[in-house]
């Protein structure tokens, strides 16, 4: 079977949905099949590349109204993209956010194969998302009129999707490389708090900020650790002044390497964002290392934190219940043994093998 894999962002800069174009990408090759990625071209193209990357038209940074950036496609090259398609003669194409414009679109209408769609965004819920859901509908429902089987990462995911179409729409989640991410014992003597992501209002971290300021009314030498970066880094760097919090420390963007080390690192890690999360890898991440979790009740982290898992979860903006939470599970030594004997078995369901089980499944079923 001939598989193409659309990725309507940079396939080279890293995403969440980047990660799990490479990870279908890789099993499937490893399992026999023969698979492509079919993505946009940045305008710095790497020396040395997998040629089964398809680089069909340009990728630009364009900036979303969340306060966002990515590298998606804004040209198409449609006597190119005819070509590779006649070339490859796919047998199954299977778009990643195909409501993204405009690659997706420009394939979907000259595929001849069948055609999978995976949803992995959650719009949030404000005013501000309404008005985009206007503006992109009409644009989406051109798309899935093209598209013979539907899947999302989660039920938060699919809520957008399932508005526009009463076709099914099968839950397959993201997943993980759990011989990447793995239990260890913490190296630091000291309580950390970590934090990894966007520094943006929905990611809710003033909110982290205030929580922290009662943590440390009863443990004073608890440090909060805050990578990434993003539009509101110099906003939360005055409120924690404002708190006179001196130990927390702003990072900015951080590598892979660097990445693991501050999970190794790590007492607890904490995800307060308060809404446009479909799923929640950094979860995953974190269980698979051991690392007790305290994240906002959001619908998205909330389909990935069952059983156990929910005693992590807690609406960021009640302070002293956020506080409360992340004591526990800082120093409440029983309830971290427990959490972390659950989280180290559940996250084995998320591992890249099991999910691509089911994508493969899913194509074998799509093209009988």
């Amino acid at each position: 079977m001939k598989i193409g894999l659309v990725c309507p962002y940079n396939i080279f800069k890293s995403g969440g949905v980047q990660e799990c174009v490479l990870a279908i990408f890789h099993e499937l090759n490893n399992r026999g099949y023969d698979a492509y990625i079919i993505s946009p071209a940045p305008k710095i193209i790497p020396e040395s590349y997998d040629q089964k990357i398809l680089l069909i038209g340009r990728s630009t940074d364009l900036k979303s109204p969340f306060h966002t950036t990515s590298q998606i496609s804004v040209s198409v090259n449609t006597e190119s993209l005819t070509r590779e398609l006649h070339k490859h003669n796919f047998d199954i194409i299977h778009f990643h956010e195909p409501w993204v414009p405009i690659l997706s679109r420009q394939i979907l209408s000259r595929s001849k194969a069948k055609n999978i769609a995976t949803f992995h965004a959650k719009l949030p819920d404000t005013v501000m998302s309404k008005t985009i859901e206007a503006i992109i509908t009409p644009y989406t429902k051109s798309v899935l009129k093209y598209l013979d089987t539907l899947t999302a990462v989660s039920d938060a995911g699919a809520v957008y999707i399932r508005s526009l179409t009463e076709k099914n729409v099968r839950i397959i989640p993201n997943g993980i490389d759990l011989n990447t991410y793995k239990s260890s014992t913490k190296n630091s003597t000291t309580s950390n708090i970590l934090y990894i992501g966007r520094l943006e209002k929905r990611k809710g971290i003033k909110y982290l900020l205030q929580a922290y300021s009662l943590v440390l009314k009863q443990n004073p030498e608890t440090r909060l650790l805050i990578a990434g970066d993003g539009p509101d880094r110099e906003k939360l760097e005055s409120l924690s002044k404002k708190l006179e919090l001196d130990k927390v420390k702003f990072l900015g963007y951080v590598a892979d390497d660097k990445k693991m080390e501050l999970l190794a690192n790590a007492t607890v890690f904490c995800s307060p964002a308060l809404f446009g999360e479909s799923f929640g890898i950094v979860l995953l991440e974190a269980m698979a290392c051991g690392i007790p979790i305290v994240a906002g009740d959001n619908p998205g982290y909330s389909s990935v934190m069952k059983g156990k898992g929910s005693l992590s979860l807690v609406n960021p903006k009640d302070s002293e219940e956020f506080a409360r939470k992340l004591n526990i599970m800082l120093y409440d030594e029983d309830i971290r043994t427990l959490w972390k004997e659950w989280a180290l078995e559940y996250v084995k369901q998320f591992s890249y093998k099991n999910i691509i089980d089911q994508y493969e499944d899913l194509y074998k079923q799509t093209v009988k």
